[in-house]
């Protein structure tokens, strides 16, 4: 100590310097960790409370924007309740929901208490949480391809791009699908790029070949590239490296051999409903051409942001979205990261798989968004090759990079509080119709009644009755009569109803016009009115209690003396069973041909028939039992007045004429018909709808 100092004077200068040893003091981990995570925390925690805060001023609790999170959460609750993959108890089992792995991640918190409504809570924490996570895999995705600025870039886009806000407060799957396929990418690329792989690498790849699939069919992709990643490893033994990428491969079928083992079919509801391959109206040229249509749509309207993305996308898009894809490919060329280069162009390149689905406009397009992550990745590439290019002129000017990637994010971000706002107003729309109507339907239909819907997630989820899917995500069985349409589905009902009446429900809420069969639907009960939403399938949803009384009533012909008379054959136009058995071909039937016509027979009965409009030729093979001389019966309109050939194995047996626009009931004689004998219909001007064709013995 000084001369003339006290310990009073040298305290506070003690004080300090010990002050500046703490700080120079390594931090703890635990400090370091709060450190580096903060750049996305707290941008994350920000989005989230904004969001879940939106929808609470709306509704006054937790609600979801779209019907189909509730379907996961029942789904959810039927694992917790001990009956997985059975929609309701009792049911068969069923693959209705888009991801079979977010219901088992759910449970859990259902079983701890969060029912009704409070499940949602969960899903916002993990989709949040799966929010962070995938900036954080952009980041180190971009890192080794553009560099670290341009990596910060990226991560930025992903916490500003507004349609992981709006479904991480949807309560879906979505971002924690995205989270994985973009570790799926990260982790393979460095598997190949590094000198050393550590067993616990394996592990966690052939896990994500697995879990990637299981969260969403697509993520097959996920495993394709995981696959590739370890059987490209040189230093792994020939036969551990195919072990290993045959366990990947069987990660790419893990959902196919899933449905199989639950319900005995590989394909599930939800594909059978959704893709064109195998939808019977899009085959050959049409499926070419509506998926071409698709394409144009996703590169015209969709990436550019335009009418359907326009809340979520900068219009003028699409120019800077593959500008971004070539220069991943600059840098990549500049660097030793093929794969990682490859792998990002190839799953951006995915976000083109949705359109082979009828439509993948649905739910404010959250099928396009898991792909998003590497279109960012592009923007960042861009960014960088943009700074490199311009750093030849100055070497200053390579700031440009920062400056442009943060640019391409605060665009973005722009977008934010009106996608918050959709968010907010989607999530009361459901709550004022679907969710609404479902509490109404717990209070006012009996108990064990089951119950049809064309929505089937707030009403099965909130209703606690049976219920009858009839779109066939979560009904077995329902799905392809859903796909041919409302013809299909009514003559459909005719054969439950005689069958299995007690299949079919007892009461009806859906969009009348989505289910077009007015003929079931007696009274009206009641019905929720939403104008303002957009999310929902129709501004009215309506519960009808159920009417089978004109079933069957256009079974029999109406030809005078006939109806009496037990036919040798019958073939039911729009009857899949029926045309199935008389190999009825379509002849390119597209859809929307189907109708359900509805009017008094000539004796006064009031008939309901299904059929197929639009036919220029028709052609079936005639069944069993018909041989000899029959007399054929054939219910249908024309378009126009026309003469309608008749043809059996290509020769004319005979014809009549047929005036519009009524239906009408036309018999003809054949002779020396055999069982199998194709019968072909052939009118020489305009159109035919056919509905019903009997086969009576005699000339």
């Amino acid at each position: 100590m000084l001369p003339g100092l006290t310990d009073r004077d040298v305290a506070p200068r003690r004080r300090s310097e010990a002050a500046l040893a703490a700080f120079a003091r390594p931090p703890s981990r635990v400090a370091a960790a709060l450190v580096s995570t903060a750049p996305i925390a707290l941008p994350v925690l920000v989005l989230a409370w904004t969001s879940i805060d939106a929808i609470y001023a709306k509704l006054g609790h937790a609600g979801a924007a779209l019907d189909d999170s509730y379907i996961h959460f029942q789904y959810a609750r039927a694992i917790a309740e001990g009956h997985p993959f059975r929609y309701e108890a009792g049911e068969p089992p069923t693959m209705g929901a888009t991801s079979a792995l977010w219901p088992l991640v759910l449970a859990p918190f259902y079983l701890l208490g969060f029912k009704g409504s409070l499940i949602l809570w969960p899903a916002w924490a993990l989709s949040f949480a799966a929010l962070g996570l995938l900036a954080r895999e952009v980041v180190h995705l971009t890192r080794p391809l553009a560099g670290p600025h341009a990596a910060v870039g990226a991560g930025a886009m992903v916490l500003a791009f507004s349609p992981f806000t709006w479904c991480a407060g949807s309560g879906m799957e979505v971002v924690p699908f995205a989270f994985c396929l973009t570790r799926a990418v990260r982790k393979s690329s460095e598997w190949v790029e590094a000198s050393a792989r550590p067993r616990s690498r394996e592990i966690e790849l052939v896990l994500l070949a697995f879990v990637a699939p299981l969260l969403r069919p697509e993520g097959a992709l996920a495993s394709l590239v995981i696959a590739a990643a370890l059987a490209s490893s040189p230093r792994t033994s020939r036969r551990r490296s195919l072990g290993l990428t045959g366990l990947a491969l069987a990660g790419a079928l893990a959902p196919q051999l899933l449905s199989l083992a639950v319900t005995g079919a590989l394909r599930s509801n939800t594909a059978l409903v959704k893709l064109l391959p195998g939808n019977p109206y899009y085959v050959g040229r049409a499926l070419t051409r509506v998926v071409v249509e698709n394409l144009r749509t996703l590169v015209r309207v969709l990436l550019n942001g335009e009418i359907w993305s326009a809340e979520f996308i900068p219009h003028g898009s699409t120019p800077f979205a593959f500008a971004g894809l070539l220069s991943l490919a600059w840098c990549a060329w500049r660097r030793p990261v093929r794969f990682r280069a490859t792998s990002v162009l190839l799953l951006a390149l995915a976000i083109a798989a949705p359109c082979a689905y009828v439509s993948f406009l649905w739910n404010r397009l959250r099928y396009l968004w898991p792909f998003a992550p590497f279109w960012l990745v592009g923007l960042a590439c861009l960014a960088r090759a943009s700074g490199d290019l311009l750093a030849r002129v100055r070497p200053r000017w390579r700031v440009a990079t920062p400056v442009l990637a943060a640019l391409v994010a605060g665009l973005f971000a722009a977008k934010l509080e009106g996608t918050i706002d959709d968010l907010a107003g989607s999530a009361s729309g459901i709550d004022r119709q679907q969710v609404a109507l479902g509490h109404w339907a717990k209070d006012a239909i009996p108990r064990d009644a089951r119950v049809g819907l064309s929505d089937t997630g707030a009403i099965a989820y909130f209703g606690d009755h049976p219920t009858f899917d009839v779109v066939g995500l979560t009904t077995p069985a329902e799905a392809r009569y859903w796909v041919a349409g409302a013809a299909s589905r009514f003559e459909h009902y005719e054969r439950l109803h005689e069958t299995t009446p007690a299949s079919l429900p007892e009461y009806f809420i859906l969009y009348p016009e989505w289910m077009a069969m007015s003929p079931v639907l007696g009274p009206r009960l009641h019905d929720a009115t939403v104008t303002d939403a957009t999310i929902l399938g129709g501004q009215t949803m309506v519960a009808y209690k159920a009417d089978y009384s004109r079933l069957g009533s256009g079974e029999a012909p109406w030809t005078f003396g006939l109806a009496a008379i037990a036919p040798l054959d019958v073939l039911d136009v729009a009857d899949l069973e029926s045309e199935a058995s008389h190999a009825y071909e379509l002849l390119g039937a597209e859809d929307g041909e189907e109708v359900l016509e509805q009017g008094e027979s000539p004796d006064g009965r009031e008939v309901v028939d299904g059929g197929r409009k639009g036919r220029v030729r028709e052609r079936f093979k005639i069944g069993d039992g018909v041989k000899g001389a029959v007399r054929g019966v054939v219910r249908l309109q024309a378009s126009e007045s026309t003469d309608v050939h008749v043809l059996v194995n290509g020769e004319e047996k005979a014809s009549f004429e047929v005036d519009p626009p009524a239906w009408v009931e036309k018999t003809f004689a054949l002779s020396g018909v055999q069982p199998g004998s194709t019968v072909e219909l052939v009118p020489d001007t305009g159109t035919l709808t056919t509905f019903h064709y009997f086969w009576f013995a005699g000339g």
